[in-house]
């Protein structure tokens, strides 16, 4: 006899949706928060980080921010004009311009991130293998959901 899947509509389910939605718009009141510390709108502290990880095109960070491209370029034109971003040829299409984060931006990046106590604090309670269990079914919600999750960073 095959596993019966859980209905989506009973209660433990529908808590836990509600648990996660509360936990996503405390996490985006806090990153708002945080960024105004930095005289930043959400979506410049937002491509900042993606900026922090690695330089990219336009067209990708567009996607990523799930924006269009001409919001991205206003964006990082107000980031540029602030030296906490630059345009650079990518090497291998000198056609298509990369934004990437100049040492300065790279500093505010790193600052949001450690400023975002919501989170930190609480999962700092929890032992090192619930944060792994818990990791774990993040990514297996996000692999569900999307098909891919993004790579997993190594627990610490």
């Amino acid at each position: 006899m095959a596993a019966q899947k859980t209905p989506s509509y009973d209660p433990l389910t529908l808590e836990v949706v509600d648990l996660i939605g509360t936990v996503v718009a405390r996490y985006h009141e806090e990153y708002e928060e945080a960024a105004a510390e930095h005289a930043l709108t959400g979506a410049q502290a937002r491509l900042l980080s993606l900026l922090s990880l690695e330089p990219l095109p336009m067209r990708r960070l567009a996607q990523k921010l799930k924006c269009e491209p001409s919001n991205v370029t206003g964006i990082v034109d107000r980031l540029e004009a602030r030296g906490l971003a630059e345009r650079r040829p990518d090497p291998s299409d000198r056609r298509v311009k990369l934004a990437a984060v100049t040492e300065e931006g790279r500093a505010v990046a790193r600052s949001l991130r450690l400023s975002l106590r919501f989170a930190r604090e609480p999962l700092a309670g929890l032992s090192r293998e619930e944060r792994v269990a818990l990791r774990g079914l993040l990514l297996r919600m996000l692999d569900g959901s999307t098909g891919v999750a993004d790579a997993a960073p190594t627990p610490t």
